[in-house]
Formats: C-alpha cells, structure tokens, sequence
C-alpha cells in the first residue's frame, strides 16, 4: 500500500486543483469526497471509487478494504487536513468519476414528481435542494441554466451524500421545458405573476416543482410556459424564504397529496 505524508506531493497538489477549480473536475471527469457516509452512498449510487486516501489515526486500514479499491492510500494528518473540509469525516478522502447528467438518461416512474432549480448560484443551496429532494424520495432533480458545478466541493458536503441518491439531469431551460413538455409533465413554477396558492392545485399527476433564485426568481419562460403559476402566501414582513425551504413546502404538499406514496 502506498504512503504520502507531504502536502507538497504532486498527486496531493493535483487533489487539491481537484477540490477548487470546476474546470480541472471537467477536463478530468473525476471529483473529491470526504466522508464514509458519502463515500457508501456514492458506491450505492453507482459512482466508481478510483482512490481512496486515508489517515490510520481515524480509520482502519481494514475499514477501508471494505470498499474493494484496488488505489488506496495511506496519508499523513498534514495531507489529511490539507484536503479535508471537516474534522468530523471519520480519515477518509476518496477520488470518484463523475457521471453525465443528461436529460435523456432520466429514468422516471410512470407518475413522476420532479423538483427543477433555476439558476442557483450558491452551493449551499444546492446541497440543501438534494436534501430535500432526497427527503421527499422524489423521482428527479433538474437543474436549469447552472451557476453551479454540482461537484463542487461545497454541494457535496452540503448535500451529506444526497448529491449520489437522487437521479439529477442538467441542461438550459429552453431543453428542460421541451423535456417536460414532451414527456405530459406537468409544470407549476413558483413565482409572484399571475400565481394561485400552491395548496388549492393538483399535484397527484406527473409534475414538474420549479423554483428560482431569491434575488431574482424565476425567468420569464418558466412565467408563461407553465401549467400554473403557484406562490406560498408569505404573511411576514418579507416576501420570499431560502429556496431550499420552499421546495420543501412544495413538495411535501406534493406527497400529501399523493399519499406520501
């Protein structure tokens, strides 16, 4: 088994491009984790562990042979904390391939409920949405004209592994418009126009929830081209709520009306 103890190490410095530039995770379709939780969801999701790193003062080497990674490697506590966002993620790190999110590669029930996010900028609040999405066991989340790489360290952590238990499709609005148009979704986008009370509609057939930023909501093809307009009356002084907190309404309304099935 391999052993790094500097930080200075070239593969530890490429780790670390890994972990801050969107554009070195493009050209190398791999991205890094940390944490047993979200390393165990991302194999029960399907993603391919291609390195495991590990300090042995947090967990054992035999722990780490449960993943059945061939690369693994063992790792100083200067490099840990060198690539390590928490103190709390049990010693482990793992490289991972990232997967296509395209809309084609979909695989909705015959009666789908899908969350779509517009335009998010903050990865916090991305990783909140998948939260949230994983909460509700809904069939999909589509992200629309991202802002946002979604492995992007912060999502990742944010999402406490929920980023790998959800199907999520990325694409412009124009393309998921047309996907849910063609596919009978139904669409009910959150925004102050022309909206009813989200409560008096019907979510019991296949529905598309779509939310917006805060700053600026949703833009103006999601205003006209949906089914319904739909707003939760707000009865403070403010006029909106994090996005991740409205999805929720949205979509736990959703599953009661479908019987949390």
């Amino acid at each position: 088994m391999k052993t790094i103890t500097s930080a200075q190490n070239p593969f530890i410095k490429s780790l670390v491009q890994l972990q801050d530039k969107a554009k070195t995770r493009k050209q190398t379709g791999t991205f890094l984790m940390e944490g047993k939780r979200e390393i165990e969801l991302a194999v029960k999701g399907g993603y391919q562990l291609e390195t495991i790193l590990f300090l042995p003062d947090l967990i054992s080497e035999k722990e780490v042979k449960k993943f059945n990674v061939s690369d693994c490697i063992e790792i100083s506590k200067e490099v840990y904390q060198k690539l390590a966002y928490r103190d709390t993620t049990e010693g482990i790190l793992a490289v991972a391939k990232s997967k296509s999110h395209y809309l084609s590669d979909l695989q909705l029930s015959e009666n789908p409920l899908i969350l779509v996010a517009e335009g998010i900028e903050k990865p916090g609040n991305i990783g909140a949405l998948l939260r949230t999405a994983d909460a509700a066991n809904i069939d999909a989340v589509i992200i629309a004209n991202p802002k946002s790489d979604v492995y992007n360290p912060n999502v990742v952590r944010s999402s406490v592994g929920c980023l790998f238990t959800n199907q999520i499709a990325i694409g412009t609005t124009e393309e998921v418009i047309n996907y849910l148009k063609k596919n009978n979704i139904a669409i009910y986008s959150a925004t102050l126009q022309n909206s009813n009370a989200y409560h008096l509609e019907n979510y019991t057939t296949p529905t598309a929830l779509v939310v917006g930023t805060e700053a600026t909501g949703l833009t103006e093809p999601w205003r006209t081209e949906s089914t319904q307009n739909i707003i939760i009356p707000m009865q403070g002084e403010i006029d909106s709520m994090n996005v991740s907190v409205a999805a929720a309404i949205l979509l736990f309304e959703a599953k009661r009306q479908r019987g949390f099935s």
